[in-house]
């Protein structure tokens, strides 16, 4: 895997944790997850700029938006119990469809 497909994927798992965080800090009333928050977010940022030397930022704020929203929905689902209906899940196959096609089969994706 090329490096910043490295950086691109731990940069979303960043902004995971971050968003993770946030939902947990309880509109920032608790200081361990407010820090997480800070650290998460300013880590999937650097991460991401790193990747931004060798892909477009279109690719980049799509797979890294996309798989972000895709991961916090099924963290959403099962750890703060919140319920995904079947739009839900269709939709979120799309955006994992739409995903997969980019990685597979555009060539600006930079793999």
């Amino acid at each position: 895997m090329p490096l910043h497909y490295v950086f691109l994927v731990f940069a979303v798992i960043a902004e995971t944790i971050g968003t993770t965080a946030l939902q947990a800090s309880q509109q920032f009333t608790r200081l361990g997850p407010s820090i997480l928050v800070v650290i998460g977010y300013g880590l999937a940022f650097y991460l991401m700029a790193l990747t931004l030397r060798h892909m477009p930022v279109g690719i980049v704020y799509a797979i890294w938006s996309g798989l972000g929203i895709f991961f916090i929905a099924v963290i959403g689902w099962l750890v703060f119990g919140q319920k995904l209906d079947l739009p839900a899940v269709l939709g979120l196959g799309l955006i994992m469809a739409g995903i997969l096609i980019i990685h597979l089969f555009s060539k600006t994706s930079g793999h």
